[in-house]
């Protein structure tokens, strides 16, 4: 039996040397509700890192009081945390279980020694004091779920069971079976069960421990297109009863990758179309609700994406959960850094000096266990087509260093002093790489034989030659196109573009090269963190904003990945792309570039009803044509066609805003998070462009306002105020429901009041 125990936990910031204590009284701390994150509760102040988004972190307390009935006694009692931010240190009932410096990891203790009947309190202590730690956000807290489980003694034990592909077609499949059993003297049984709960395969008795084949007839092979899962139901039973019962999603399917001729799924060749991603969610911050993740990955697949990378460390296992469910294969990574400390950017990018904080000071003696626990957790879900081990841990000068180079360029080194660029043999020899991505690789196969090792390459150039590329089974290039024609041919590498700027040409590579697997762009969404400096308090690298919202390089990604007609006009100031916008507001005879994204074949684009020519695309536009012209008030329109096919769109000159909209987000499949669009349109429904009115917004009933967000850069608003400016016309609220009858009020001095019953 599993029980979340999410609810009700009290929390007290700062340090109380007692709080460990069972007895101690916890009853003026606050009462919060996991996940949590305190870092995105604080002001923001330049005084704290830009790395991690000018966010505080410091020392927390949190306490669960929970009770157990006379019914567990003589049962085996577990509780697992998802991810604690960081440093964490748990004791129940007094007793002290252990520590986990590391972030990210998900982490069990065996208390059945510890609890009783009756009432029990977990205390945890978390500490996250150096800020400059990490070249993202991280957050603070216990910003995940936490579980307790109550078996029989006789159970299968953790994460013992791994269900694989051995071999597949439309026609059968063998799966093969693992598992081990705490009590030698039980024997295990296996069922597989379609999604209409229909038997599909089962096995015999099998002893305790071992591994096992059972066939499938005529399956349905798990794919981007088709995410077809199956339940596997595994039982322990002894003396004929019993007494544990495990139930797993699975997807059956191959994968392979080929040296010249790419990935294949299922036997068929499938191009990657990924995105990486962090793990925050602006207001959020790292505590992101599972259905927040299923927003975001419906509008990456959207665009025409079928894979993410869980950039740099292991995810949210929720998130896996969705990837299964709606088909994305998952590039799933460990580490951004092993023995050597990365530079920590804390006064802006690439401004020294930097600070020097991070895993490197756990690694030596946790990696083992952190990568393990990761291949482990994740190992059944379909969705993982590869194991990462690592991001640019071979980055030039940061820290590592080789003769063969007597100076060494990254591809964030714009501002670098040079003599930051130059060897210099005092700084860690990168030939130690080979040797620690050999071991870090025969830990991922001890657990998981089935999928690929891989690492992110910074620098290729050098990692070539010291051996480090030639431990992994398919290796990765950040932002290297230009070398992959000819390292196809001088090493005997599976290559993909692991990480690859928004410039579509990148894509022409995966486009035009069939041994080039795919490409994950940098990023999916805007992230908290790695920020350019004060007021900035993000990294705008998505083709989304930290709302979700759509950029205008989104829609040229759609351009270039899907085949559905569409078109979509954009507008910016000529030279300037990253300052585009969907509207047609600028000042009276400035010259501005007008884009139209589409996978159309020709475009024609009308301004207040003059055509301005027709243009015809080609790949080398990359789904984007576009005009050079003054601006006038009033009305651009294109017109695309696809043969017989005729699709359009228009910007309209918006005027002021006249009133408030809400409107609810309807794909969620769990309503106890609600996620509502706040809109400032003018009088015919535009949207205007830049900051707009100052929304306050108030939930009545039994619910909370989590937060808002815009997704503006320079938005110091804390993220705990219950007002935001509109952003383009746009909001977005998160609201947790805890019962029927709430309202949503949304307020401004200028538009008046609206609601939204939820």
């Amino acid at each position: 039996m599993q029980t979340l125990l999410n609810e009700n936990w009290k929390f007290y910031l700062g340090d109380e040397n007692e709080a460990y204590y069972k007895g101690y009284d916890d009853s003026a701390w606050k009462t919060v509700c996991l996940p949590h994150d305190w870092s995105v509760t604080l002001p923001f102040d330049k005084k704290y890192s830009s790395g991690t988004g000018y966010l505080a972190g410091g020392t927390g307390w949190y306490r669960k009081h929970f009770e157990l009935g006379p019914d567990t006694k003589g049962k085996h009692i577990f509780v697992t945390f998802g991810g604690v931010y960081k440093n964490s240190r748990v004791w129940i009932n007094s007793n002290y279980l252990g520590q986990r410096p590391y972030g990210y990891s998900t982490f069990t203790y065996d208390i059945t020694d510890f609890v009783i009947p009756g009432e029990n309190v977990l205390s945890v202590r978390v500490e996250h004091n150096d800020l400059a730690d990490s070249r993202w956000f991280t957050g603070s807290g216990i910003y995940r779920d936490v579980t307790l489980t109550v078996k029989n003694p006789c159970h299968f034990a953790e994460y013992s069971v791994f269900a694989s592909t051995k071999e597949a077609n439309t026609k059968q499949a063998a799966l093969r079976i693992q598992w081990q059993l705490t009590d030698p003297e039980a024997q295990a049984r296996f069922t597989l069960l379609d999604e209409n709960g229909a038997e599909a395969a089962s096995s015999s008795l099998l002893p305790a421990e071992g591994t096992a084949e059972i066939c499938v007839k005529h399956p349905k092979l798990w794919s981007p297109q088709s995410p077809y899962l199956y339940t596997l139901i595994c039982c322990a039973i002894k003396s004929g009863l019993e007494t544990d019962r495990e139930d797993y999603s699975i997807g059956i399917r191959t994968i392979r990758f080929d040296t010249d001729q790419g990935f294949f799924l299922n036997s068929s060749s499938l191009k990657i179309k990924g995105l990486c991603i962090l793990h925050d969610a602006g207001c959020l911050g790292a505590a992101v609700p599972k259905e927040v993740w299923r927003r975001r990955l419906e509008k990456f697949k959207e665009c025409g994406a079928n894979a993410i990378r869980t950039s740099h460390n292991p995810p949210d296992e929720n998130l896996l959960s969705l990837c299964d469910e709606m088909g994305f294969l998952v590039m799933d990574e460990a580490f951004d850094e092993w023995e050597g400390c990365k530079n920590k950017w804390w006064q802006g990018h690439n401004v020294y000096p930097p600070r020097h904080y991070g895993y490197s000071e756990a690694f030596p003696e946790w990696h083992e266990r952190d990568l393990s626990q990761m291949v482990l957790r994740d190992r059944n879900h379909p969705s993982v087509i590869m194991w990462s081990i690592g991001n640019e841990i071979d980055y030039p000068n940061d820290p590592y260093v080789h003769p063969l180079f007597q100076s060494m360029t990254g591809n964030n080194d714009a501002n670098k002093p040079s003599q930051e660029r130059q060897y210099d043999p005092n700084k860690p020899n990168a030939q130690r790489l080979a040797t620690l991505s050999a071991e870090l690789v025969a830990i991922v196969k001890r657990h998981d034989d089935t999928r690929p090792v891989t690492s992110a390459l910074a620098f290729p150039e050098l990692s070539n030659q010291t051996g480090y590329a030639q431990t992994l089974d398919i290796v990765g290039y950040n932002y290297k196109e230009h070398l992959y024609e000819e390292d196809h041919k001088k090493y005997p590498h599976v290559i993909y573009g692991s990480e690859n700027s928004t410039d579509p040409k990148a894509w022409l590579y995966v486009k035009n090269n069939d041994y080039i697997c795919g490409q994950f762009l940098w990023t999916g969404i805007d992230f908290l963190g790695e920020a350019q400096g004060w007021p900035i308090r993000i990294s705008q690298a998505g083709i989304l904003n930290l709302a979700c919202f759509e950029k205008p390089l989104w829609y040229q990604r759609k351009a270039i990945w899907t085949e559905a007609s569409f078109c979509k006009l954009a507008s910016g100031r000529t030279g300037i792309s990253y300052e585009e916008n969907f509207s047609w507001n600028w000042e009276e005879g400035e010259e501005i570039t007008v884009s139209c994204y589409t996978n159309c074949e020709t475009v024609q684009l009308f301004l207040n009803g003059t055509s301005l020519g027709e243009k015809k695309l080609s790949d080398d536009d990359c789904g984007r044509a576009t005009w050079k012209i003054p601006f006038e008030k009033g009305i651009v329109k294109a017109i695309c066609k696809n043969g017989c096919e005729t699709v359009e769109d228009s910007l309209i000159t918006a005027g002021k805003p006249v009133m408030l909209q809400l409107k609810k987000w309807e794909n969620s499949k769990d309503d106890t998070i609600c996620q509502v669009e706040i809109l400032a349109p003018d009088e015919n429904g535009n949207l205007l462009p830049g900051y707009g009115p100052m929304v306050f917004l108030h939930v009545i009933g039994n619910g909370t306002l989590l937060g808002i967000e815009n997704g503006g850069p320079d938005d110091l608003t804390s993220y705990t105020e219950p007002a935001r400016r509109t952003l383009n016309g746009r909001l977005l609220a998160y609201i947790r429901k805890k019962g029927e009858k709430i309202r949503l009020i949304a307020w401004s001095e200028e538009l008046g009041e609206t609601e939204l019953k939820l």
